[in-house]
């Protein structure tokens, strides 16, 4: 188990957006609390929707195979039906690209991908500045949903979470502050690793997840591995264009968070 617990770099700024995100995820996850089920699939993206340009306002019907095994240990594929709640929403079905990266799936959902924004996005929104990171944060989540949804346009899964928003912050966070430390809670002992490390075995775990999750892409609840993928590719692009648009017009690495290394030490988990 490889878990990161917080980063050593401290940022020069205070990151209110990145709070800001943090608290508004955490507020929508209470307010999905005291609704049905059906506000969030409601709510969230359903790829066949968003392809098809259409809202579904009632229940669905899904098959979903899975695999057992008989008494002699032999598998054997058993399909079930689910029914999912969908309902209407009052606004273009498109937009819940949108709405769906601040609803979660649970309370452990929420907590994993809050402590991950929380050790990685205050550092970027520091090199991008308050606007641009909120900007940047979005684009990556819808860039992350577009991902998932072309490898499963047809699904009648609904995908949710701020992961492939966060994604993109990782990858942005990866090409800027690659030295950085993050410690990281490693089978049962507490490490200090560097950030390209950590965050790029991440990056291959969701390729290799994502290569054996596709030909059953969409068929049922789980991990959207794509959307992951895609977010992180979109923070990668973005982050290198970044820096390279900010070192041709003469700044400072060092002024912007990318040095070559740590650029002051550490003081510890935040």
């Amino acid at each position: 188990m490889v878990m990161p617990l917080g980063d050593e770099h401290p940022t020069r700024i205070v990151p209110w957006v990145n709070y800001g995100l943090i608290a508004t995820n955490i507020l929508v996850f209470l307010i999905q609390a005291s609704q049905p089920e059906t506000f969030t699939v409601a709510f969230a993206a359903t790829p066949f929707e968003i392809t098809r340009g259409v809202d579904l306002d009632e229940p669905v019907e899904l098959v979903v195979q899975g695999v057992t095994t008989d008494l002699l240990g032999r598998p054997w594929i058993v399909e079930r039906k689910e029914q999912i709640p969908q309902g209407p929403v009052p606004f273009p079905i498109w937009m819940t690209l949108l709405t769906a990266m601040f609803l979660h799936g649970g309370l452990l959902h929420l907590a994993g991908n809050m402590l991950y924004l929380w050790i990685f996005g205050d550092n970027v929104e520091e090199a991008l500045g308050h606007g641009r990171y909120l900007a940047v944060y979005l684009l990556c989540g819808l860039m992350a949903s577009l991902a998932h949804i072309a490898v499963a346009p047809s699904s009648l899964v609904p995908s949710l979470g701020a992961s492939g928003a966060i994604a993109g912050v990782m990858g942005m966070y990866l090409v800027w502050f690659p030295h950085n430390r993050v410690w990281v809670l490693l089978i049962r002992t507490i490490v200090s690793l560097p950030a390209a490390l950590v965050i790029g075995l991440w990056i291959v775990m969701q390729l290799v997840l994502g290569m054996g999750q596709l030909s059953s892409a969409g068929a049922g609840g789980g991990v959207a591995y794509a959307a992951h993928i895609g977010g992180a590719a979109a923070g990668i692009f973005i982050g290198l264009n970044y820096r390279r648009r900010a070192e041709d017009s003469g700044e400072n690495p060092l002024t912007v968070g990318w040095a070559s290394a740590p650029h002051r030490p550490g003081r510890g988990l935040r």
